[in-house]
């Protein structure tokens, strides 16, 4: 029996084997977690290959996805945060306004009650109301002039680890043909999944927002295979190509 492994990040580790070809492998299996134990000699190199081409494309695929997910939730982790702290500073700076310019501030609430329908005098009293208490009034300035709920923002780890496992989903389904196949059929089947997946995703994205399923449908799968038509032309103009 014959296994193949890849040397990333074990350099010095296929320097050994190159020497003395014989060594110990310890293996964990990723859907049974059975742990194995292998005696084995080294007998060569494949560069190139069905084998070479099935696994790199998983490798390919898997460090894409890896790579993505933790590049999405950083982001998204780091835009939620700003956009916190941002909200935060301008309640800051609201309530030191309450509180410098009352008389101001209350007048520019009134009028915006009067903008939603009521009358002057209702305003007024409403507004004045309001201002009794600098950090409800705060709250409401916030709703009223920034549509802003400063109680319930988002919390940038629970955005981030939507996006990474929401990410890690979408980019792990086109790799799947690839764990137990190769060549063109897993080519073929990578890219059945990727559309389909595609479609479904814009087809529950357009019941949701109550449009006709077959719109969502098609502009999800054009923007899905114009960012793989994309990616694969850059890939092919900077020398990567990856089946």
């Amino acid at each position: 029996q014959h296994i193949a492994l890849t040397y990333q990040f074990f350099n010095k580790t296929r320097e050994n084997i190159l020497r003395n070809p014989r060594a110990a492998v310890a293996l964990l299996s990723p859907t049974t977690g059975a742990r194995y134990h292998l005696n084995v000699e080294y007998r060569h190199t494949e560069s190139s290959g069905p084998l070479f081409e099935s696994m790199k494309a998983r490798l390919a695929g898997i460090a894409s996805a890896v790579a993505g997910a933790v590049s999405m939730a950083a982001g998204e982790w780091g835009s939620i945060k700003s956009q916190n702290d941002l909200v935060k500073r301008e309640m800051a700076l609201e309530l030191r306004e309450l509180k410098r310019n009352t008389g101001a501030e209350t007048s520019e609430l009134a009028g915006i009650y009067r903008s939603h329908g009521m009358s002057s005098t209702q305003a007024e009293s409403a507004a004045a109301e309001v201002m009794k208490d600098p950090e409800r009034a705060v709250m409401v300035h916030a709703k009223e002039e920034f549509g802003l709920d400063p109680a319930q923002l988002p919390n940038p780890l629970v955005v981030a680890a939507v996006s990474i496992v929401s990410f890690l989903l979408g980019a792990m389904l086109p790799v799947i043909p690839w764990l137990s196949g190769s060549g063109s059929s897993a080519q073929v089947a990578s890219v059945v999944i990727g559309v389909v997946a595609a479609g479904i995703l814009g087809a529950v994205i357009a019941k949701q927002s109550e449009r006709p399923w077959w719109i969502g449908t098609v502009r999800q799968v054009a923007i899905t295979v114009l960012a793989v038509v994309v990616t694969y032309v850059i890939g092919s103009l900077v020398g990567v190509n990856v089946a």
